[in-house]
């Protein structure tokens, strides 16, 4: 019998194949994914037959390029996008049109030739597509706002496998959930985005010793809300492991790492920052001007991929005694399994509306905190509860999480943290209209309401 997977170009696995394992496997580690049936989609074509077989056959679909933000198994329909990856850059108009498995690293390179930067997070090798739909928590958001807030439009595959121009005035409400929904409302397989005209930066990375963490933290909380919009920084906690990957200053070290990205005249960067820089004696101090294209240099985020655990949560200020309870748990002295807890500075672009109004959840929030543990032995069993210790250490201090950042999703009211409870019931009333049979539940996924 003939089916709609007949007329994908693209390559299709079932785990009899040899390939299967490879096609399936994503940049966490810790999330295998069992799939029926895997679709090597190369197009949107290919994209649309394998969510009208899915529809056909009453299976689930889930979606991956990267899978960085893998989170749970997809089972049913994986398709898998990462051989979708055409690029136009339309230097007149600073926009980029991205396919659906563009990394940030194809996206930053190529605007650089037209002295324009997308709106990319802390790692380039991630899924440009992926970290959109979720917000976005760009480098230089305080200054730009979310990376939501600058798609001019999406193609989108819905659950009845039908290929929709999603923009203003063609598909509103779409357009308005994408943006800060993530993943459930169909596949995403190509966006138009705004580039901002930046071309270099003064940022990087200033690591001090942990012992150290106390007191930076404390002028961390003092500093942080003194910066302007220009400017964009966070304090991280990190116990790194002693393997080659890590550069020697660093390897097996427990540090302070001061993350900092500022738009405009270096001289002024290098003054804002120098509270931070000279609080105390760094072990590496690699800030200063810097073309973008090296923006990777700030957060050092791993290149490899790793089974990982993560939990964020959104705080409205930043009081002392959030310090105190970060220190409990990852501060000097302190035995934990926390490889990274880090507090990101908000505010800025990141709180104002944008010019069409989208369903990013975060922008009421100051600050984000983000805790991450890597599943390996010896301490692989202790990691969960220790990440998970994070947010419940401060939960009375939280409003929420932002959904990129919220790591594995517990139940249906757990998701419902990473929106303002209108924001949830709009798009939960938007996902009953797109996908009344919940094909799109893998990753952060809405219940329909009923």
């Amino acid at each position: 019998m003939t089916t709609s997977l007949d007329r994908v170009a693209g390559p299709v696995f079932t785990a009899d194949d040899a390939d299967y394992a490879t096609e399936t496997s994503g940049f966490n580690l810790a999330v295998t994914h069992r799939p029926d049936i895997a679709v090597g989609a190369t197009c949107t074509a290919d994209v649309a037959a394998a969510v009208r077989y899915a529809a056909d056959a009453d299976l689930p679909v889930g979606v991956q390029a990267t899978g960085h933000g893998a989170v749970a198994t997809i089972g049913g329909v994986l398709v898998a996008t990462h051989r979708m990856t055409g690029l136009t850059i339309d230097p007149a108009a600073r926009t980029a049109t991205i396919d659906a498995g563009v990394r940030w690293r194809q996206v930053i390179d190529e605007a650089a030739r037209y002295g324009l930067a997308p709106l990319n997070g802390s790692a380039s090798d991630v899924g440009a597509v992926g970290y959109t739909t979720g917000g976005g928590l760009p480098v230089l958001g305080r200054a730009y706002g979310f990376a939501a807030d600058h798609v001019r439009s999406f193609e989108l595959v819905t659950a009845d496998g039908t290929v929709r121009q999603v923009e203003p005035g063609t598909e509103p409400d779409l357009l308005w959930a994408v943006r800060g929904g993530k993943g459930n409302f169909g596949i995403v397989t190509r966006m138009t985005i705004d580039l901002v005209p930046v071309t270099t930066l003064y940022g990087g990375a200033i690591f001090h010793p942990g012992a150290d963490a106390p007191r930076l933290l404390r002028l961390f909380r003092e500093w942080a809300p003194m910066l302007p919009e220009t400017t964009s920084a966070s304090i991280a906690l990190l116990r790194l492991p002693p393997i080659p990957e890590v550069p020697e200053p660093l390897r097996g070290k427990f540090l302070t790492h001061v993350r900092y990205a500022h738009v405009g005249d270096p001289e002024v960067g290098a003054l804002l920052l120098d509270p931070m820089r000279r609080a105390a004696t760094p072990v590496v101090d690699a800030v200063g001007e810097m073309p973008y294209t090296a923006v990777d240099a700030i957060h050092q985020d791993p290149t490899f991929p790793l089974p990982f655990y993560e939990r964020g949560a959104l705080l409205p200020d930043l009081p002392p005694e959030v310090d105190d309870r970060i220190l409990d748990l990852t501060g000097p002295g302190v035995r934990t399994p926390i490889l990274m807890l880090e507090v990101r500075q908000l505010g800025g672009a990141l709180a104002r509306p944008p010019e069409v109004p989208n369903a990013v959840g975060a922008r009421g929030a100051a600050y984000c905190v983000f805790a991450l543990g890597v599943l390996m032995p010896p301490v692989a069993d202790a990691v969960p509860a220790a990440v998970d210790a994070v947010p419940t250490a401060l939960a009375g201090y939280t409003s929420g999480d932002f959904v990129n950042f919220h790591g594995r999703p517990r139940s249906a009211a757990d998701m419902s943290e990473c929106w303002p409870a209108p924001v949830h019931r709009r798009l939960l009333d938007i996902k009953r209209e797109y996908d009344p049979a919940n094909r799109f539940r893998y990753g952060h996924a809405l219940v329909p309401a009923a």
